[in-house]
């Protein structure tokens, strides 16, 4: 009698976190491409967004000229958490428990940082409402791509800046990368830091580094073992 198939293990959560510009976009994509090279079964999925209801509440928050409207912090955080959690229970913990490899632009860091550091609510109210909206879902791994806002703000390009880009200042956005990196500097054993203003190649390389070091993961046949250049611990 055949025996029955094992159940597989879970798989790995990592998330890509950082201000605006730093590339997140363009390194999730890069990752999951070189996961599945590597025989690793991933997902790649963003915040807010990956539901039919993340996407619809994706509009709402990032909106800017006729359609943008006002949202006071506090809202802001609650509609960002109410995303997440659907989030994790239609598609990041199903994933993760079928064995698949989950990469997500974007998770409960953000909130922190943005409705926490960058508009100034309480960072203990904004964990206890991470804890209800995750389930105690953390990642295993977390990437800040790491940029001032000088740098990041110049690079997105005017079809591509959404109500956060537009209808904050410049020490708002100062404060976020402030955040992020006191997070990262709380939790050094979760997250690795990288600068992102070194070219998309440099970045690339420090973070696919990071994820073999960390997830003990390989680089796939063909992908060159470059040296890092640019990675800040």
């Amino acid at each position: 009698m055949a025996r029955p198939a094992e159940p597989p293990g879970r798989g790995r959560f990592i998330t890509i976190e950082g201000p605006e510009g730093a590339g997140k976009t363009t390194q999730a994509a890069r990752l999951e491409e070189f996961l599945r090279a590597g025989g690793t079964d991933v997902f790649r999925t963003r915040e807010p967004g990956g539901t039919p209801l993340g996407e619809r509440l994706r509009e709402l928050l990032l909106a800017t000229g006729r359609t943008a409207i006002r949202i006071e912090p506090l809202v802001d955080a609650l509609l960002f958490s109410a995303a997440r959690r659907q989030l994790v229970v239609d598609v990041i913990r199903p994933a993760l428990d079928s064995g698949t490899t989950v990469v997500c632009t974007r998770y409960a860091d953000s909130t922190i940082a943005y409705q926490g550091y960058g508009a100034g609510l309480p960072v203990d109210e904004l964990r206890r409402l991470e804890e209800l909206a995750t389930g105690g879902l953390r990642p295993d791994l977390s990437i800040l791509l790491d940029v001032t806002p000088e740098v990041g703000l110049r690079r997105k390009a005017p079809d591509d800046r959404t109500r956060f880009e537009l209808g904050f200042d410049l020490d708002f956005h100062r404060r976020v990368r402030d955040g992020f990196l006191e997070i990262a500097r709380s939790e050094p054993d979760r997250f690795a830091v990288l600068d992102a203003s070194a070219s998309a190649r440099q970045v690339w390389d420090a973070l696919r580094r990071a994820v073999e070091d960390r997830l003990g993961v390989r680089a796939p046949d063909g992908e060159p073992n470059r040296p890092v250049e640019r990675i800040i611990r």
